[in-house]
């Protein structure tokens, strides 16, 4: 496909959009990507969308009861709250530098290029992890879903041949590449679509297990209790940290509204309301289905307890036909393969769109900075994180499902790590503005160092949990949890690269390129 390198010359700018704030520049320049594509709507719906909130409530509502019990709705909160105030530090930033590289361009400019490099290579090691992971749920729910919808158990149990697993798994990456590679346009029609049957199931199955505890339904049902509210009710520390990190899991993503914001309309200010839109309702959902399961069937570990171990990692398989009778029930298997299915497609935006900023800023190849020309999209770039998602896992299936599981469990060091980074760039990035107003004080500064000192505790003690095998799949290397290796690997990884990408483009890591001072390449509203 014909690709237009819309990478300009540093210096040609095209507007004078402000930054706003710490005295920047105000010229800036274009990259090519189709502006006013999305308004305020769109933005939140691409957000809710990346995270997943189906998706993410049957794989971590059990493991989160299975942790901290009664109180997995307090947990639900307390992750919500680092992540509110990292959104924060988005939402500033992005005032005054709406440039699609987030969270890389962001850090560049606050702290410097190699910091700067680590934090975006932080992020789009993340997303390449989440995209294997949800093509393999989208793949096993396909399978799954074929097998409820013609009654045929051997058409289910295909997901268990690993050829015809590897095989349409790469089927759905592929779909969801060339969706993304058409454009914010082509996204979005399949996400308002896709994200609305999420949320209607939701209510659905929230109203019917409301139904159900009241009516007593199920022995192990509970009344509700505001002490379930109380997060210093939970029995231990150890437990607390372990619902706390599954809980910042179900969060992340919606940062993919920022993503968005060169091709959104009021790129200074409709990301950040979106992602806060986003957040609003993440926090709703989950607290809303959290409470009506806990009170329909319990937090216990026998039975329909959401703390059954045997059910845990997949709580609607096992409440779908209960709570909602057969013909209801196959709703959910169909609101979980749909909530896999749109995060696998939008989560390509952020991770596409990182890699076109590092290439426009020469930090990476300039190749990954060509934006198509009909669908002002970054072609190449998308297409590259496609590939890339299909070979790890393919790769990681065929060595080993160990490994796979231990992949996934380091994506919580991942998040982590470029998340505090960005929030403890925004207090850095605007230590001049934090004594002209109570309100630049509290939303630059002290909400996101909060915000990444909450999320970098969580990091080192992830870190110091994972050494031990026991954390994650119980597999080792040399005595050591795979989970650490894994985590502290990919991250060594990003220095190889660093050093060797640096070998061939001096000029941005000498600070010659992206500077707090540099235009951002932006689009002019």
């Amino acid at each position: 496909m014909t690709q237009l390198d819309m990478r300009p010359p540093v210096g040609d700018t095209v507007s004078g959009v402000a930054e706003g704030g710490a005295g920047i520049d105000t010229d800036v320049r274009g990259k090519g990507l189709g502006k006013g594509s999305v308004g305020l709507l769109g933005s939140a719906v691409i957000g809710i969308s990346t995270v997943a909130p189906v998706y993410c409530l049957t794989s971590t509502l059990g493991s989160t009861a299975g942790e901290v019990g009664v109180q997995m709705p307090a947990v639900f909160l307390a992750g919500f709250i680092p992540m509110l105030l990292v959104a924060f530090a988005y939402r500033e930033l992005n005032k005054a530098v709406p440039d699609c590289g987030t969270s890389f361009t962001w850090t560049v400019k606050a702290f410097g290029p190699r910091i700067g490099w680590m934090c975006g290579w932080g992020l789009v090691i993340a997303t390449i992890i989440v995209l294997s992971n949800l093509a393999g749920v989208a793949t096993s729910y396909f399978w799954l879903l074929a097998g409820e919808i013609t009654g045929n158990p051997s058409i289910a149990a295909l997901d268990d041949n690993k050829l015809a697993h590897i095989a349409t798994c790469l089927t759905l990456i592929a779909v969801a590449t060339a969706i993304s590679y058409r454009g914010m346009t082509a996204t979005k029609g399949v996400q308002y679509t896709l994200v609305g049957l999420q949320l209607v199931v939701l209510a659905v199955f929230v109203a019917m297990a409301l139904q159900k505890a009241s009516a007593g339904t199920f022995d192990t049902g509970m009344d509700f209790s505001w002490e379930w509210m109380n997060p210093f009710a939970v029995e231990s520390m150890g437990a607390f940290t372990a619902g706390l990190s599954l809980s910042i899991f179900m969060y992340w993503g919606w940062d993919a509204c920022l993503a968005t914001n060169e091709e959104t309309t009021g790129s200074a200010k409709t990301p950040g309301r979106a992602s806060l839109i986003a957040m609003i309702v993440l926090v709703g959902s989950y607290l809303a289905t959290g409470i009506a399961a806990q009170m329909a069937v319990g937090s216990g570990a026998e039975g329909l307890g959401l703390g059954n171990a045997e059910t845990s990692g997949n709580v609607f398989a096992a409440l779908a036909g209960p709570v909602m009778g057969p013909a209801l029930g196959i709703l959910l298997f169909v609101a979980v393969l749909a909530s896999a299915a749109a995060s696998l497609q939008t989560t390509f935006i952020p991770v596409a769109r990182t890699v076109l900023a590092m290439s426009a800023y020469e930090a990476l190849p300039p190749s990954y900075a060509k934006v198509h020309p009909k669908f002002k999209t970054p072609g190449r770039a998308t297409v590259m994180a496609g590939i890339a998602t299909g070979a790890f896992y393919t790769v990681m299936t065929l060595v080993s499902e160990n490994v796979l599981t231990d992949t996934i469990f380091a994506l919580g060091l991942m998040i982590c790590f470029y998340y505090s980074l960005t929030a403890f760039a925004c207090a850095w990035y605007f230590r001049g503005d934090l004594r002209r107003s109570a309100r630049d004080l509290f939303f630059k500064g002290v909400f996101p160092v909060l915000g990444g000192l909450l999320l970098a505790a969580v990091f080192f003690k992830t870190l110091t949990d994972a050494w031990d095998p026991s954390y994650g799949s119980g597999s080792d290397v040399l005595g050591v949890g795979s989970v650490f290796v894994i985590g502290v690997g990919l991250l060594a990884l990003g220095l190889v690269v660093m050093f060797v990408t640096g070998r061939r483009s001096p000029a941005f890591f000498r600070g010659e390129v992206l500077t707090k001072s540099t235009p951002a390449l932006v689009v002019e509203d």
